[in-house]
């Protein structure tokens, strides 16, 4: 897919929250594709899973949330499919707990060392082609 490198074209911030041990697999896809720029956060999340109960000095202590990775992508409008089936494909494990994605409008981006804006200013999403080139030299 090419990547537009215009001002003002519709962006989209791709967060995804999956289980840490899926982290290598997800971005080792998403690296594949082409997709390289992304910030990660460790997180605590509750959502379907049962809490966790064990016993510490003879106390039950109940862990009601999970530890998780966010991962956060900004992406041109023309790379959000590519990135959500990226991520899906490589986090899904078929248990609840997987995760979610979540895909949001981006109003503006500017690159603080450049003073880049919109897609000049997100990481450049090459094409599949050329970065299998690259690894072949």
């Amino acid at each position: 897919m090419a990547f537009h490198h215009l001002i003002g074209d519709p962006m989209k911030m791709i967060t995804a929250i999956i289980r840490p041990e899926r982290l290598p697999d997800v971005k080792a896809t998403l690296f594949q594709e082409g997709i390289t720029g992304m910030s990660l956060s460790t997180v605590l999340g509750h959502g379907g899973e049962l809490n966790t109960v064990e016993h510490y000095r003879g106390s039950a202590v109940v862990f009601e949330f999970v530890e998780k990775v966010k991962i956060e992508i900004a992406v041109p409008n023309n790379m959000v499919d590519t990135t959500v089936n990226a991520i899906v494909r490589s986090a899904q494990t078929g248990t609840v707990g997987d995760g979610k994605i979540f895909v949001q409008p981006i109003e503006r981006v500017v690159r603080i060392r450049t003073g880049e804006e919109d897609s000049l200013a997100l990481t450049p999403i090459e094409p599949r082609v050329s970065i299998e080139i690259a690894r072949n030299k």
